[in-house]
């Protein structure tokens, strides 16, 4: 795992202002066919209970960027939960992006259009300000400066008391590694030697750096985490 990177407060501050920022844009109205939408049995088998964090912890009105939105489930279950909120799904993959929109035919008002985010770009990030940013299942499957990138953009969204949720399977230096979670971790590192399981401590170093304190660590289901980092 390569090393944290950290960036003094005043570093934080000329990064966010040199970074190109685009306005929040207006919702366009639904479309009528869900036609080409995707899905998947894991976004199914954890939306629950990822729903009840976010239920938890959300204002209960305000602007949610989710990053690396996948199919598009999630953003189009959450978004239904969830109606003083709008939820702003991303992707950098068209197919995705496809997906998240034919999930959105059917979806409720309150689910914005997808918009094409490549995390590592920091000029690419069209949501600001918002209120919370959430990634499911994006860490381990990225290389390290890809949560580098993650924390960097999300601090330069977020105001004062802004939340981040990260959710997905972690290292923990004072836990053993569950049996399924390091077969998880050996066989993604097989795919790409850059993925992988991080550890909590390394992420908490490095959002720390960025101006995010870490507030909450929830056990999940199936030995994943919810990490909740505050902007400070």
């Amino acid at each position: 795992m390569a090393g944290s990177e950290q960036l003094a407060p005043s570093a934080i501050a000329a990064t966010c202002a040199a970074r190109y920022v685009r306005p929040m844009q207006t919702m366009d109205p639904p479309c009528d066919t869900p036609d080409g939408a995707r899905s998947s049995p894991a976004a199914a088998r954890n939306a629950l209970a990822i729903l009840e964090v976010l239920k938890a912890v959300l204002p209960p009105r305000g602007e949610v960027l989710e990053i690396a939105s996948g199919t598009g489930q999630h953003a189009a279950a959450f978004a239904a939960a969830l109606p003083g909120l709008i939820w702003h799904p991303t992707d950098v993959s068209d197919e995705a992006l496809d997906s998240i929109a034919a999930w959105r035919c059917t979806g409720p008002p309150n689910l914005a259009a997808p918009a094409r985010l490549d995390v590592t770009d920091p000029a690419a990030w069209p949501v600001s300000p918002v209120d919370a940013v959430v990634a499911i299942n994006l860490v381990h499957i990225s290389p390290w400066r890809t949560t580098m990138a993650l924390l960097q953009g999300a601090a330069c969204s977020l105001p004062r008391g802004g939340l981040m949720l990260l959710y997905g399977p972690f290292r923990e230096a004072d836990r053993p590694l569950a049996e399924s979670n390091a077969a998880f971790d050996a066989s993604l590192k097989a795919r790409d030697p850059d993925w992988g399981l991080r550890s909590v401590e390394a992420v908490a170093a490095e959002a720390a750096g960025q101006g995010l304190a870490l507030t909450l660590r929830k056990s999940m289901p199936a030995n994943n985490l919810s990490l909740l980092f505050r902007r400070i």
